[in-house]
């Protein structure tokens, strides 16, 4: 399970028990987000666990919930209708509320994208909405339904087979469906929509963002899913829309706060679960992720550690270069920096010293530094003297003393 995720339970709009997971952030909390899932799915879609986890990353918590009747949840399925789910998230909305924070975020995938719409309005707290692959027309779900419709029809109830199950559905679903109007809950909304959808989505077509997007007030935003599938199956598209989501957000979330509060360089980097060695990383208000590269059983989701530390060390060589020539009042072109990392035998290194010559294999960085416009050959060494008093190639250069605390 992404970060740190908990196993909650609370009565749905009929009383019954749901199923919830709340994903909570490593560091300081920004908001709450409310997920509600695609039709006949549950909270445990490998998309809605990919989703949150880029939401919690960047400090969000998500609650996702089965609704009645589905998954891990109580109830009968075949007593519920779309009413029942938007009623469901409600009651989803008051147990964030009373147990911590009413949510800000509502986001809603296909049927769900839909009832976070319709639902909007009933939450004040709500400060912004995101549907993928959502329906502008409820009554979408019945063409999934197939001969049974009719079956249904005549005799007010019918088996359906929807993506390898059957359920049982009886006709005041078909009525519900029919009845909801979610282009006029859009053009109510008054909250900022961010509508993301797949062009070759071929459960809840293209047309469908169009005509919510149209009946949206803005501020409105669409992001197309390229090539992506209804489901979000492939694990680099659940995550995009996740990324996508969680930066579109920040304008309308409190700002994120700083990891380490005190005088001192304080990060913090935790396990997120996904993959085998992906960390969730926050160095002040900062969050990305810290991995390793798919050829060594990582998921390649961020820098590796020792790109971390070519970072640091690319980083605060040009900051060091440029406060030289500001105080110097040289007139110095932009400044890049590459560096690379490899273990060498100690015998290959020729700036080593006599106890590093005898340690077998060391670490070298080789730091190649370019300015555009090029420097004078005068100048040219400066540079390079400059460059070995960043604090960074100091400290990788000295001993530095690690002190270690288990709790």
């Amino acid at each position: 399970m992404p970060f740190n995720t908990q196993r909650h339970q609370f009565a749905g709009h009929s009383g019954a028990t749901l199923a919830a997971r709340l994903d909570l952030p490593n560091g300081k909390l920004r908001a709450y987000a409310l997920f509600a899932h695609c039709f006949t799915c549950s909270k445990d879609l490998a998309a809605a666990r990919r989703i949150a986890a880029e939401l919690a990353r960047e400090g969000i918590a998500v609650l996702r919930f089965d609704f009645t009747g589905l998954g891990s949840s109580e109830g009968e399925f075949a007593s519920t209708n779309f009413s029942s789910n938007v009623a469901d998230l409600v009651s989803a909305a008051d147990y964030l509320r009373q147990r911590y924070q009413a949510p800000s975020l509502l986001i809603g995938h296909s049927l769900g994208g839909a009832a976070v719409l319709a639902v909007a309005n009933d939450i004040p707290e709500v400060c912004a909405v995101a549907t993928i692959g959502a329906p502008a027309d409820v009554g979408h779900v019945l063409k999934n339904f197939g001969t049974s419709l009719e079956e249904i029809e005549k005799s007010g109830a019918a088996d359906v087979e929807l993506a390898g199950r059957t359920f049982l559905v009886r006709k005041q679903f078909v009525e519900d469906a029919r009845e909801q109007r979610i282009k006029d809950a859009v053009a109510n909304l008054r909250r900022p929509l961010l509508i993301l959808h797949a062009p070759l989505d071929e459960t809840v077509g293209i047309e469908n963002a169009t005509e919510i997007f149209r009946a949206a007030r803005h501020p409105k935003s669409f992001v197309s899913l390229d090539k992506a599938d209804h489901l979000l199956t492939d694990p680099e598209d659940a995550a995009f829309v996740g990324r996508i989501i969680s930066g579109w957000l920040t304008r309308y979330v409190s700002a994120d706060m700083p990891q380490g509060e005190e005088p001192i360089e304080h990060a913090r980097v935790t396990e997120t679960g996904e993959g085998k060695f992906q960390n969730a990383v926050q160095a002040g208000g900062h969050r990305l992720f810290a991995d390793e590269p798919k050829r060594v059983g990582g998921l390649d989701s961020g820098p590796s550690p020792y790109d971390f530390l070519s970072i640091a060390l690319g980083a605060c060589t040009s900051m060091t270069l440029r406060l030289y020539s500001d105080h110097k009042k040289l007139s110095l072109g932009r400044i890049g920096v590459d560096v690379s990392h490899a273990k060498i035998h100690a015998e290959d290194c020729e700036e080593c010293t006599e106890r590093e010559l005898g340690s077998g294999r060391i670490d070298q960085f080789e730091r190649v530094i370019s300015i555009d416009g090029g420097i004078s050959e005068a100048l040219r060494s400066k540079i390079e003297e400059i460059a070995g008093k960043c604090p960074v190639h100091r400290t990788l250069e000295s001993i530095a003393k690690i002190k270690t605390v288990v709790k």
